[in-house]
């Protein structure tokens, strides 16, 4: 799906001739949502019930997922911030999951005579659920398309980009200013992310990255570590598979027990307002906090926020322009990440029959 032509005026032709915007896609009315979750869980032998309970977080918001309207708001803040600097190619959207789908994507792009496009797949950090299986679901889709499909590149993860880190320490500071100013200074700060197999963890940096993130906002909100903590949410999959912890609602628990009052959450492994934000954070841990005495403030994800705007075109722009080692920015222990993943990056885990589902848009 085309979402920008943002081609003005003239200059010289990029190595790349389109953007493609990836993302995960969700529904956006009640008849979508078991199609949805059929296509998110497909191969996995997710009984049917267990959809029907998924699906009910989906029907308690209308049966629509913000998430596709999130990614067109972000998309018309990257098209002019491109065109600021030059960029007049095309930008086209593409889902894993729903509408606008990656080959129906692809096959508008090879008719538009599209041979080569830069990806920006909205996942910040390295697992194979955030990358490698994008790529894969890239390799399918031009499979389906045929000769004619462009080739596609993928702008390296970002987790620690000065740009991201800055948007997500902006976010935790609005949530601050509404906690009572007395408690300020001392207030928990809650980071998470969504969970994953241990087994699938071992062959990324997920947790690495994640942690890295965290620690890098809190040095920029001067947030010292005995006040921070990483936790996970939006767990699935068997009770008996070890997945990463420890849970939110259980951190939540442990921070009420030693005595706070007041505490910070800050989902600083998603990118926007979306399903599990909404229904695991907003719901199921306001919920627990109201119940414990726990008053919990949420900041927002960086969404559309300027800052992560820019790093975006930046990211874009590193690649266009062939963008020296030096050049490419990174803050913190890592340095940049690569832009072509090694063949042992991220590998899957070892597929399990599993009796549960999960949707995470």
């Amino acid at each position: 799906m085309i979402v920008s032509n943002v081609a003005e005026g003239s200059g010289s032709k990029p190595e790349y001739d389109a953007i493609l915007v990836i993302g995960f896609g969700g529904p956006e009315k009640p008849e979508d949502v078991m199609p949805f979750l059929e296509n998110v869980t497909r191969g996995r032998n997710i009984p049917r019930e267990r959809l029907e309970e998924v699906a009910e977080h989906y029907h308690h918001f209308g049966g629509v997922s913000p998430i596709n309207a999130q990614v067109r708001e972000l998309i018309a803040g990257l098209a002019p911030e491109l065109r600021r600097h030059g960029v007049t190619i095309p930008i086209y959207w593409g889902n894993r999951n729903w509408d606008p789908l990656l080959p129906d994507t692809l096959r508008e792009m090879a008719a538009a005579g599209v041979k080569k496009a830069l990806a920006v797949v909205l996942a910040a950090y390295s697992s194979y659920s955030s990358c490698r299986q994008y790529r894969e679901d890239v390799g399918r889709a031009r499979e389906e398309v045929g000769p004619d499909a462009p080739e596609v590149d993928k702008v390296r993860v970002f987790y620690n980009h000065p740009e991201f880190i800055a948007a997500n320490a902006d976010r935790v500071r609005e949530a601050l200013a509404k906690v009572p100013a007395e408690e300020r200074g001392r207030v928990p700060i809650v980071f998470t992310a969504h969970s994953i197999p241990e087994s699938m963890a071992v062959n990324s940096s997920y947790e690495e990255q994640l942690q890295e993130t965290c620690r890098l906002v809190a040095e920029e909100l001067k947030v010292g570590e005995d006040r921070w903590s990483l936790v996970y949410q939006s767990r699935s999959g068997r009770p008996s598979d070890p997945w990463l912890g420890p849970d939110i609602l259980d951190a939540l628990q442990a921070l009420r027990d030693g005595g706070a009052e007041e505490v910070v959450v800050h989902p600083i492994g998603f990118l926007s307002d979306h399903m599990e934000v909404l229904y695991d954070l907003d719901e199921e841990a306001r919920i627990l906090c109201e119940r414990i005495g726990l008053n919990m403030v949420r900041s927002r994800t960086v969404g559309t926020h300027r800052g992560f705007v820019r790093m975006i075109r930046e990211l874009i722009c590193e690649r266009l322009h062939g963008a020296s080692e030096e050049e490419r920015r990174a803050v913190g222990r890592f340095g940049p990440s690569h832009d072509a993943c090694p063949t042992d990056c991220c590998l899957p885990p070892a597929r399990k029959p599993s009796h549960h589902a999960h949707a995470s848009a």
